[in-house]
């Protein structure tokens, strides 16, 4: 990657939308360099998907909190792997200090929030966890 991705991958993040016209005017390269370089991007999988940000108030109210994970010995890549693809899962960030992984989750109720937990807290070669509900976000 060059620059010139670089500058194409922010400006997708930006705006994912955004048409190759806009974007090549942005990069003030052609139309078909913009096309040439995401179709590489894509096909060597650094460009995985698009998507859509919704912003906090526009889904339905949910339960989110952040789920510290103190990891037994060096087995951080096994439990991250059991995290990973779990529904109530949103994010995984690997840490340093008093916590191995934080894993940000979401659940519908506070009945599926605890069976969450429960779950979460029998993989095994998970030593502790300290879990924060999140009760209000605030743009930095």
């Amino acid at each position: 990657m060059d620059d010139t991705d670089r500058k194409l991958i922010g400006l997708l993040r930006d705006n994912a939308r955004m048409s190759v016209v806009a974007l090549s005017a942005k990069l003030r390269v052609s139309r078909a360099t913009v096309q040439n370089r995401l179709a590489r991007l894509e096909k060597d999988g650094i460009i995985l998907g698009y998507t859509v940000r919704l912003k906090p108030a526009a889904e339905a109210p949910r339960i989110r909190a952040l789920m510290s994970i103190a990891v037994e010995g060096n087995r951080g890549r096994e439990i991250l792997n059991a995290l990973r693809g779990h529904p109530s899962v949103f994010a995984l960030h690997s840490t340093n200090g008093r916590w191995d992984i934080i894993a940000e989750l979401r659940a519908d109720t506070l009945e599926s929030f605890d069976e969450v937990l429960s779950a979460i807290r029998l993989i095994d070669g998970i030593a502790t966890t300290e879990t924060s509900i999140l009760l209000s976000t605030y743009k930095a």
